[in-house]
């Protein structure tokens, strides 16, 4: 179909007050696949936006450029179709906003952007959604508080949902616990957690099916398309389902680590869970004799906030702890208590909780280190604090001594047990590993032809998926399942499956179970996209998808290895296996590939060289330096864009060329920005790192990593390695965009125009 291209100018927002746009008309006119172009006071108003619709219809246009604000506004406005590709042209808080108005640098600035703009429509294509027959079938995996409240949120929503608990009751941990802390004002007086009514709803729903002493022996496909076998005495069932929430919880910290806190050197010295199920049985007393003990303390953070075991907050330990300090006090009036802690975290209402334990005359807490926990074996158990606020070291007696331990998450792997035999074709051999995250040392092969990675996480096998990046959800730190936790929390690098509870983070119940919502609620969410064809997070809508070109696929494994969120599976030959509704849209893979086999309908290898090569790139007597920015769209781009909406000015020898992830940059596309003529580059992304942003996890990380095959594309072209460099940039740090851009324009002018140029 020959190419129509309307292209739509706005006057309004101060872009007439600062530009020629009569001359951009001229320019666009001269373009011979423009059939229509025309200014507008605001191309946003309800009586241009009604005008330009009918320009669209009745010029039968099948592209639009709108030149005007960011894309990030007046998304639903100018979307005329799935069928007709759209490019919005920044010339509000790119050029008008960030420029000197009426300028001859601006307005040339403006007419790259015009040109970047048809060239980029030119190399698109209307989305074809990749449609199957999906399942909307949501299943729970974790029968404790979180599971049962994600399943009956998803149930209540309308949606039939599968729920699978490896115990032969549902309940978890709350079964185990007599009371939970404060839900209700003055919060100073325990509850009970409710679970049993938890329960009886989920039974009794209609649309829960549930599965007890049921494990997951297998998940493969994609999302919307998973099929699930599950094991249990009567065999098991074959499932297919839309979305995945895992929600299996947590287990208590091996205490048999914590010698030097006495366990294992006393009977008496016990976990916090360890008091629990004695005070459940109503019968708090020293394991040694039977006794009832005159004297109870508690260590707070027994194994937390300690590099040597578990390095982070358990959130819960303190106010567990008051919690049995009541416990003790309830069922024995006469013993003593005693609390001592690093810090007391009891945030929120529960202030008023701790308050009430301090109020309380038997009751003492103490702040200081533990220096040592002695026993002779009869008598009582001592404990040396210092750095007291006494100012001096204290010693604490006691006939039972409780350590608050922490939190392990579920999917934290410790050490790999050697592996049972398996069938042909079952799953992945391993090799034994002690280390925190174990890896497949050898690539095997899975099922259907598919291989393993030899990267692969080994995983704690909740979920057995069929990926050959691993077994379960990948984990980040400490084990728990890796995801953008700064934005979004439920998602995690395998699409379509969300971590609820403290699967996801260390928490209390009350806050497992509105955890659990927000998980119910993006699993709905991920199987009614998935039925369009749309991604999810983070390109939610997006319905285009990487299409391989495999006639010239070299089996180099990039795209397989380095797609964060596993979409690739691979066959025995090395050849990728594309799974589309595990893919989030994101080009790592095609910024990976040195064949440039993979392209998107609207995102390809050829269209970046075409936008590159539109820009006009004055020779060196003009001494007009030109400069590309690869900005990607999560961070850097809305930063450039509060540039502009600050009202702030850079450099305007820059030309920005959006990205949807800094990771889906091709080398190739430097090399052209070189060959023709560019004086330097910038690549511009989110950061990385253990608090890191990037929308797709690696794409920072990548970009960085890609940046020694850029140095040998300079070297090739004989070129300065300072014409490229790489910054990553937070949105709050917008203030930084000018001074990057003219400390790079201080670094060409240093080292010269590109000799390209003239080429």
């Amino acid at each position: 179909m020959d190419k129509k291209i309307g292209v739509f100018i706005c006057d309004g927002c101060d872009i007439a007050k600062s530009l020629d746009t009569a001359k951009l008309v001229e320019l666009a006119n001269n373009d011979p696949e423009v059939a229509h172009c025309q200014t507008y006071p605001a191309c946003c108003s309800p009586e241009s936006l009604a005008t330009i619709r009918s320009q669209v219809n009745d010029n039968e246009l099948n592209r639009v450029v709108i030149a005007a604000c960011s894309e990030r506004v007046f998304t639903d406005e100018f979307n005329f179709g799935n069928e007709i590709p759209v490019d919005r042209t920044n010339l509000r808080e790119r050029v008008a906003w960030c420029h000197e108005p009426n300028d001859e640098d601006t307005q040339m600035l403006a007419e790259d952007y015009i040109r970047m703009g048809l060239a980029k429509v030119k190399n698109m294509a209307p989305p074809e959604p990749f449609m199957e027959d999906t399942s909307k079938e949501i299943m729970v995996v974790g029968g404790g508080v979180s599971g049962m409240t994600a399943a009956k949120a998803a149930a209540d929503a309308g949606y039939q949902v599968t729920l699978v608990e490896k115990e032969p009751q549902l309940g978890g941990w709350a079964r185990k616990w007599p009371k939970v802390f404060p839900k209700n004002p003055p919060y100073v007086d325990l509850e009970d957690s409710g679970y049993q009514d938890l329960i009886r709803e989920v039974e009794k729903h209609p649309k829960i099916t549930i599965h007890c002493s049921t494990t997951v022996k297998r998940t493969k496909g994609q999302p919307g398309m998973f099929e699930v076998d599950l094991q249990n005495g009567n065999g098991g069932a074959h499932l297919k389902i839309g979305s995945i929430i895992q929600a299996t919880g947590w287990r208590p910290y091996d205490a048999k680590k914590l010698t030097h806190l006495g366990y294992g050197a006393s009977p008496d010295v016990i976990t916090n869970v360890q008091m629990e199920e004695m005070a459940a049985a109503g019968a708090i007393k020293r394991p040694s004799d039977g006794q009832t003990p005159k004297r109870v303390a508690f260590i707070q953070c027994a194994g937390s906030r300690d590099q040597d075991h578990l390095p982070y907050c358990s959130a819960v330990c303190c106010r567990v702890s008051l919690k049995q300090a009541k416990y003790v006090r309830e069922q024995l009036p006469d013993t003593d208590v005693y609390i001592l802690y690093k810090d007391i975290r009891s945030p929120q209402q529960f202030e008023n909780f701790y308050a009430a334990a301090q109020d309380d005359e038997k009751i003492f807490l103490t702040k200081g280190e533990v220096d040592s926990v002695t026993s002779n074996g009869n008598g009582p158990i001592a404990v040396e604090l210092s750095e007291t606020l006494f100012g001096k070291n204290i010693r604490v007696e006691a006939d039972l001594l409780v350590l608050a331990t922490g939190m392990v998450p579920s999917t934290k792997v410790d050490e790999v047990p050697a592996p049972p035999p398996l069938a042909e074709g079952e799953g992945v051999e391993s090799a034994e590993s002690t280390t925190e995250l174990p890896v497949i040392q050898d690539e095997g092969v899975m099922e259907d032809g598919k291989r393993a990675a030899a990267g692969a996480e080994k995983g704690a096998k909740i979920l057995n998926l069929s990926y050959r990046q691993g077994t379960d959800l990948p984990t980040l730190k400490y084990g728990f399942p890796d995801s953008h936790f700064i934005c979004f929390p439920y998602e995690t690098r395998r699409t379509g499956i969300y971590a609820t509870g403290a699967t996801r983070a260390p928490m209390d119940l009350a806050s497992s179970a509105n955890d659990a919502s927000g998980a119910a609620m993006k699993a709905i969410q991920a199987v009614e996209s998935i039925a369009r064809g749309e991604a999810v997070h983070p390109r939610a809508g997006d319905m285009t998808y990487p299409e391989f070109f495999m006639q010239r696929c070299t089996q180099c494994k990039r795209c397989t290895e380095e797609c964060p969120f596993g979409t690739l599976d691979e066959d025995e030959k090395g050849t990728p296996l594309p799974n589309p509704l595990r893919c989030r849209r994101c080009g790592i893979c095609m910024g990976s590939c040195p064949e440039r086999i993979i392209s998107f309908k609207n995102y390809n290898v050829g269209m970046m060289s075409a936008i590159i090569k539109a820009i006009d790139v004055p020779d060196e007597f003009e001494e007009k330096p030109r400069v590309l920015v690869f900005a990607c769209e999560n961070d850097a781009g809305p930063t450039i864009d509060m540039v502009g909406l600050k009202r702030l000015k850079y450099n305007s020898m820059v030309r920005i060329v959006p990205l949807r992830c800094l990771g889906s940059m091709n080398v190739i596309w430097i090399n052209d920005a070189l060959a023709s003529g560019f004086d330097g580059v910038i690549l511009l992304g989110c950061k990385k790192g253990d608090d890191y942003q990037c929308h797709f996890v690696k794409g920072s990380e990548l970009a960085s990593y890609r940046m020694d095959n850029v140095r040998e594309k300079l070297t090739q072209l004989v070129l300065e390695e300072d014409r490229v460099e790489l910054h990553e940039i937070s949105m709050m740090e917008y203030e930084r965009i000018p001074a990057i851009m003219d400390e790079f324009l201080e670094t060409v002018e240093r080292v010269g125009y590109n000799p390209y140029k003239d080429m």
